[in-house]
């Protein structure tokens, strides 16, 4: 049966067993589907909704529906379905992720499983990895759907509110993960269910899984407001830091990514601000202001990790190298940026609400995902999201050749040798395509090429808008092609004419990544679809990977290794190193991942109970009945927290508790003895005006005005306070990895302060409704007291 349906027997072949016997079912179908009329075949999906509604699953007719699509591919696209893609979208539909090879066709694979699970009318996302992608495959495979009769939609950024929720009604709904992400942030800052665009999460099928699960796992989503301008603070701040030395007035971890001044560094800062001491409570906002000048100056740095663009910090994704449209980053660190770069000060953004890509997609009952890069991650995929790893054989036998790594000792080697590479294959006609790891290098090897009177192409985040076109040429005769870690996934690369003679596409890598699995991504952009064609990586040990996480190592390594007249390093051991580090700098991001994870699940925890609450107002029909079980609590609670602070009894100040308590209740507490002998006199002499107080509430009920301003107070009271929480606890897990605990798990002391924050929040919240609520209802009151008169 393998020799019929795959080209070459796989290593994972007891794997992949019960999908082929699928295949094989699938490819017994296609003569007699290839008989049916359009209309017999369109009306397929009618009967597979009614089969579900009678009872069967999606994998009872996922032979049926996958020939189906198949058939419906090729009279609409004129693309049929190769095995291999029918044995993808069977290993996506039992929620894994398939790792495919570049120009396996990924995209046709989405539409076998999207229109399976879409039967079930509850929606499905596909997932892209950039708005053009979104389009393109919406436009393209969403005609296969379409002729099959489910609805297709599109959500990007600037489409109103209308515009969305018909994109999520649709049967299949395309987008960039961030994009989904915000669009549930939004959902819960509505103040109306109407407002909210969309349903609730079923199945997600995400393209490029490893770039949206792992490397955009370290960046949350925010969505920010602005708050009151502190430009001026970040100038001085900025002008500061400059005076500073490294090792003598601060300290940087480059693996960990974080800064700290030493005593001789915050003696200076208190002597430019003439202070006495820095960590007074009163200077809190010039120590936060200092600290993140002091991350702006050393840890980012210009045309790395973000370009300046027409007087605007623009911040760039370091694993696609693009440039992350209205981005910014948050807690003055944005701010900083601009006053190191001397441009003027936008308003800081206060976040208002924040998820991290992992946790917004583990609210999906079910994932599927596609890469051509996924088994380096596969502990972290199965430990994370509970996905297992399925590679899937190619179509035709891979010819790629991948020569081993060309070590240089230096940087300035490692670029005469390229320079040299580049010359002796561009002669003959090879295109070559030459990965970086920023634009800073992009440039530099650009301007070496120049100095050549080579002619190229370079594609960074500053070139961005031609993505999808350089890449698609890079393949052509003579081409050479610079570009950063972007380099056009999804985007295929097809050979110009006489190129497959020369030996196809050259790709040179002239740095190993911090994960072997870009550097895969990088190597399959060569030899698709059965073509030949190479991969070579030049690199040097002055690269970025060797300085960040073995530059002690290799000082002692350095006298003993064997370099020619090139500075190229002849010990075949530096192989066996090269890999070393890079496993040490996956190790470390794996752990950083983990690490930020846990601390990440204690705020979700908190975000779920939050949406809840905020969503049962939203929802309520009579939200003065819901907020009344909520608010019950809060008179006795606040009388047991006075007499918990103020503990003397006899000494208690009655009036004060009677003035707070006033707040909260519709009718004035007056005490009518002078002490009590037990908290539990104080609660009984209470009771009745507590009692008379949720009477004279649940007669307001069915006030229509009140109903709708308590609501919104709610909505406002909640939103606020969550704000605040939010900027607290990101203050406080900022602190939590350099604070040193006796023995004490971080992860642990975070949830447990946490935990004791978030009460404090909730009461709060409680507390501040019930002002409002009684507020709301005194002033209802004295109307109709004035209209009586």
């Amino acid at each position: 049966m393998t020799r019929q349906l795959l080209v070459q027997r796989p290593k994972n072949m007891h794997e992949l067993r019960p999908y082929l016997k699928l295949v094989k079912q699938i490819n017994d179908l296609e003569d007699t589907y290839r008989q049916y009329s359009d209309e017999q075949l369109k009306s397929k999906t009618e009967q597979f909704k009614q089969r579900l509604a009678n009872g069967e699953t999606i994998h009872d007719l996922a032979v049926e529906a996958f020939a189906t699509v198949r058939e419906a591919s090729s009279r609409v696209l004129g693309l049929r379905h190769f095995n291999v893609q029918l044995l993808s979208g069977l290993v996506l539909l039992h929620r894994n992720v398939a790792e495919m090879n570049t120009g396996e066709g990924k995209t046709l694979v989405a539409s076998l499983p999207s229109y399976l699970v879409a039967l079930e009318g509850k929606g499905v996302h596909i997932v892209t990895v950039n708005d053009y992608l979104a389009k393109r495959d919406k436009e393209l495979i969403g005609q296969i759907h379409e002729f099959l009769g489910l609805t297709v939609g599109l959500t990007i950024a600037d489409m109103t509110n209308s515009e969305k929720k018909a994109a999520y009604n649709c049967d299949i709904t395309y987008g960039v993960g961030t994009e989904f992400g915000f669009d549930y942030l939004r959902d819960n800052l509505v103040s109306s269910l109407e407002e909210k665009v969309q349903r609730p999460y079923h199945y997600a099928l995400i393209d490029e899984i490893d770039s949206v699960l792992i490397d955009e796992a370290k960046t949350p989503l925010i969505i920010a407001g602005k708050d009151m301008p502190s430009g001026r603070l970040y100038k001085v701040c900025a002008f500061a830091i400059k005076s500073l030395k490294p090792d003598d007035d601060y300290t940087v971890d480059q693996e960990l990514k974080v800064v700290n001044f030493t005593e001789e560094g915050i003696a200076k800062c208190e002597k430019v601000f003439g202070i006495g001491n820095l960590f007074d409570l009163e200077h809190s906002s010039l120590f936060h202001a200092l600290l993140q000048s002091l991350r702006a100056h050393v840890l980012y740095e210009r045309d790395v990790d973000y370009i300046v663009d027409d007087g605007e910090i623009k911040l760039i994704d370091m694993n696609t190298g693009r440039i992350m449209e209205g981005r910014s980053l948050t807690d003055g660190l944005h701010q900083a940026i601009e006053s190191k770069e001397g441009l003027e000060n936008t308003e800081e953004n206060k976040t208002f609400a924040s998820i991290t890509i992992q946790n917004y997609f583990r609210m999906y009952p079910s994932l599927g995902g596609m890469t051509g890069t996924a088994k380096t991650e596969e502990e972290e995929f199965r430990k994370v999201y509970g996905m297992d790893v399925v590679r899937i054989p190619t179509n035709k036998e891979n010819r790629r050749i991948d020569y081993p790594d060309l070590v240089f000792l230096t940087r300035e080697g490692k670029y005469r040798y390229l320079v040299k590479e580049v010359k002796k294959r561009h002669e003959k006609g090879q295109p070559l395509l030459i990965g970086t790891t920023s634009i800073l290098r992009s440039e530099e090897i650009s301007d070496l090429l120049k100095e050549e009177k080579l002619e190229h192409v370079v594609l960074n985040a500053k070139s961005a808008e031609q993505e999808a076109e350089v890449i698609s040429l890079a393949g052509q005769k003579g081409r050479i092609t610079i570009a950063t870690n972007m380099a056009g996934r999804g985007t295929d690369i097809i050979l110009g004419e006489g190129v497959a003679e020369l030996g196809g596409l050259h790709v040179i890598g002239t740095e190993r990544n911090e994960s072997e699995r870009i550097d895969n991504q990088l190597k399959g952009r060569a030899a698709r679809q059965g073509d030949p064609g190479s991969s070579v990586f030049i690199i040097s040990l002055e690269d970025t990977l060797f300085q960040r996480y073995a530059a002690e190592e290799l000082e002692r390594l350095k006298p003993k290794l064997k370099v020619n007249g090139d500075g190229l390093i002849t010990s075949p051991s530096i192989h066996k190193f090269v890999e070393k580090i890079q496993r040490i700098s996956e190790g470390f991001h794996f752990q950083f991942r983990e690490y930020n994870l846990k601390l990440e699940n204690v705020l979700n925890q908190q975000r779920e109970v939050i949406y809840e609450f905020r969503n049962k107002i939203i929802s309520a029909e009579n939200v003065l009945s819901f907020l009344k079980k909520q608010v019950e609590t809060i008179p006795v609670e606040m009388i047991e927290t006075f007499c918990d602070v103020e503990w003397v009894l006899e000494d208690l100040d009655l009036e004060k508790l009677a003035a707070q308590l006033n707040k909260v209740l519709i009718f004035d507490v007056s005490f009518e003895e002078d002490a009590f002998s037990s908290v539990e006199d104080i609660k009984q002499a209470i009771q009745p005006t507590i009692d008379a107080h949720f009477r004279q509430l649940r007669a307001f009920y069915d006030d229509e005005r009140l109903q709708s301003a308590v609501r919104g107070v709610s909505l406002y009271v909640i939103d606020n306070l969550w704000k605040s929480h939010l900027e607290t606890m990101a203050q406080f897990k900022e602190g939590i990895g350099i604070r040193q605990y006796k023995q004490e798990d971080p992860v642990q002391q975070f949830e447990r302060e946490g935990f004791i924050l978030f009460e404090a929040l909730f009461s709060k919240i409680k507390y501040r409704i019930s002002e409002h609520i009684n507020q709301f209802i005194r002033e209802l009151m004295q109307q109709e007291e004035e209209i009586e008169q």
